[in-house]
């Protein structure tokens, strides 16, 4: 996903929009909307570790025994559940399947969640714990600020698209016989 991520939000993509065909136009949103699916999927992969972390630091907080985890398992619907419906109006993406998760921002939620095993987090002391909830949080922010970054040049092709409808230049019947 990083070359494709590092070459959409080069400063450089979105240069001559005006001088493409709605096709190349329509490639490009959908490469956009491929990598954001990607990250959509990464960003609740790294929310969902963070809360059960979050939740073993709260039970932990209450007296919960190190090692017995059973009321943390016990709880998992209800924090998993906690952020099912993010604030705003959403965007439903135009493919549910993610792809292969690889590069970078997947190789650190890797790294940063081995040291806080999530079928075992008895085996982690509190400080790793909240060092782990700190890097979960810190990662969870920079996936989502990729994501708003991906969503303007979604925005910025689709408005294009739109123009192009509007001045009469593209035709919805194009659309609808498989052309431009």
């Amino acid at each position: 996903m990083d070359p494709e991520l590092d070459r959409i939000l080069a400063d450089d993509y979105l240069d001559g929009l005006a001088d493409l065909s709605v096709a190349q136009l329509r490639a490009l949103r959908g490469e956009c909307q491929a990598v954001e699916t990607q990250l959509s999927y990464l960003r609740r992969m790294v929310q969902g570790r963070h809360d059960i972390v979050t939740g073993e630091i709260d039970r932990r907080g209450r007296g919960g025994d190190r090692y017995d985890v059973s009321d943390l398992v016990d709880r998992l619907p209800e924090i998993l559940a906690d952020r099912i419906h993010a604030p705003g109006p959403g965007r439903l993406p135009p493919t549910m399947e993610p792809g292969e998760l690889s590069g970078e921002l997947a190789d650190r939620l890797t790294e940063i969640t081995e040291r806080v095993p999530i079928e075992s987090p008895g085996e982690a002391d509190d400080e790793a714990l909240a060092a782990v909830a700190t890097e979960l949080s810190e990662l969870e922010h920079e996936v989502s600020g990729f994501r708003r970054r991906l969503f303007d040049r979604i925005d910025a092709l689709q408005a294009e698209i739109t123009n192009r409808y509007r001045s009469g230049e593209a035709q919805v019947d194009d659309v609808l016989s498989g052309g431009a």
